[in-house]
């Protein structure tokens, strides 16, 4: 891809030659560097170019791609039909390593496109500068949540008149967004130990947002009286001097209306009200410390 010249942002600064020695050599290789500027931060010179896909590669040292969120990655793509997020790159070994940009590579590979938007830093220790910071983390139940719960509450406030189950794609999963309406009024709620009951029985509603948004107020209001029988055991054990951080864990599996259920599986309100009813005649007297440690235990995921 030849270039017919690259800006240069400011325009009163001269790059550094050998900046403009790594533009030229992008265009070599076959892309083209569309800008050169400082960054905002510490003012160093960086490059905004097009990559040949070919070239683009991970660092050596980073962790492996995950598929699973490669794939997610991927519907979100091909969803919205563009491509919005740069990789960031160095050159090395005639190719251009992406230290935090591996899914992103991966997608475009997957689509087969030519080139890999990118801000090519001139700088190739940068790669493992970013490598020590690219720490940041998938959202949190939490987090998810209430972002999902924002965006549905914003989505009713500008009159949104479409179906809650049209917004699959934009919450993900129906039970962040009733999850969100309880995060909002109690930030300590252990929604981990309701997600794996909730994510079988809750659906997106065939209903427009505004009377979906009702009707997810209601099942909030179930979880929560759920919750509420829970704190009630959780109490009475430690006052026999059983504390364990998996507590409601145990409990809610002794209590999961669902364990038997495979083939048909209660609506919402059904399966609450049973886990409702199974939690306030549960038998704490019942309960040992090594019972709920070795739950704990076989929890966890094996070492993969």
């Amino acid at each position: 891809m030849a270039r017919q010249g690259f800006t240069i942002h400011p325009e009163e600064a001269e790059p550094p030659a050998e900046l403009v020695t790594l533009a030229d050599q992008i265009d070599k290789d076959g892309g083209a560097a569309l800008a050169l500027y400082k960054e905002p931060v510490g003012g160093h010179w960086q490059i905004f170019a097009l990559l040949p896909r070919d070239k683009v590669q991970p660092t050596p040292y980073q962790r492996d791609l995950s598929k699973a969120h490669a794939e997610r990655l991927l519907k979100v793509i091909k969803k919205i039909d563009r491509f919005v997020d740069p990789v960031v790159a160095v050159r090395a070994d005639d190719l251009y390593w992406t230290p935090n940009g591996n899914h992103r590579r991966y997608v475009l590979e997957k689509l087969k496109t030519q080139f890999v938007p990118a801000i090519v830093v001139p700088e190739a220790e940068v790669a493992f500068q970013i490598l020590a910071l690219n720490t940041e983390k998938a959202h949190n139940l939490k987090e998810k949540s209430l972002e999902v719960i924002r965006m549905y509450r914003g989505l009713v406030e500008r009159g949104d008149k479409r179906a809650e189950e049209a917004f699959a794609f934009h919450f993900e999963e129906p039970h962040f967004i009733t999850l969100g309406l309880i995060y909002e009024t109690n930030l300590r709620f252990a929604g981990g130990a309701f997600a794996p009951i909730l994510r079988r029985v809750d659906r997106f509603l065939d209903k427009p947002l505004k009377s979906a948004y009702d009707t997810r107020q209601e099942r909030a209001g179930l979880v929560r009286d759920a919750d509420a029988a829970l704190k009630t055991i959780v109490e009475k054990l430690k006052r026999r001097g059983i504390r364990h951080p998996f507590v409601k864990n145990y409990v809610l599996a002794r209590c999961n209306p669902l364990t038997r259920a495979r083939k048909t599986v209660p609506g919402f309100n059904q399966a609450l009200a049973k886990l409702t009813a199974a939690l306030e005649a549960f038998d704490i007297d019942k309960v040992r410390q090594d019972d709920i440690a070795r739950s704990a235990v076989m929890a966890i995921p094996a070492a993969s």
